[in-house]
């Protein structure tokens, strides 16, 4: 089944954010650096996704302002956002299948690339370039399914 509604979001991100707190590589960043709530957090994200695949949401927020933060705290690195991609790409292969499944897949992929770029200051994309290049690590993922 697709993702269809904003309850499938909320299922969706509820499991892919226990996965990323638990995560070693990570989870420090929404739990110890961040400090994240994820009742406050939820509704937010859950906006964001639902304008991005749904169009039935209104999401003004600033979604960089936080990663910058983050960022100035402990870098974040290709191999972070890398890690964000495949525990992303697992959750939606986990519970969806469908175009809406496979677009929020490619839309994780094209916002991890365009965060690690802005946070490292480039702006034109460099394809496969630096260890740790985002999609690669989506495509292994991938692979692997």
């Amino acid at each position: 089944m697709d993702i269809d509604s904003r309850a499938d979001l909320d299922v969706l991100l509820r499991r892919f954010y226990a996965a990323a707190f638990a995560d070693p590589l990570i989870g420090p960043f929404f739990t110890e650096i961040a400090g994240t709530d994820l009742g406050v957090h939820l509704p937010r994200i859950t906006d964001f996704w639902e304008r991005a695949l749904l169009r039935t949401a209104d999401y003004r927020r600033n979604a960089f302002a936080p990663h910058a933060a983050l960022h100035t705290a402990r870098p974040l690195t290709a191999e972070h956002f890398g890690r964000w991609v495949q525990l992303w790409h697992a959750t939606v292969d986990g519970l969806h299948r469908g175009p809406n499944a496979e677009r929020a897949k490619a839309q994780g992929e094209r916002i991890a690339v365009a965060m690690l770029r802005r946070l490292e200051g480039r702006d034109a994309p460099t394809v496969g370039e630096g260890p740790g290049f985002v999609p690669l690590a989506a495509l292994r993922l991938r692979g692997a399914a």
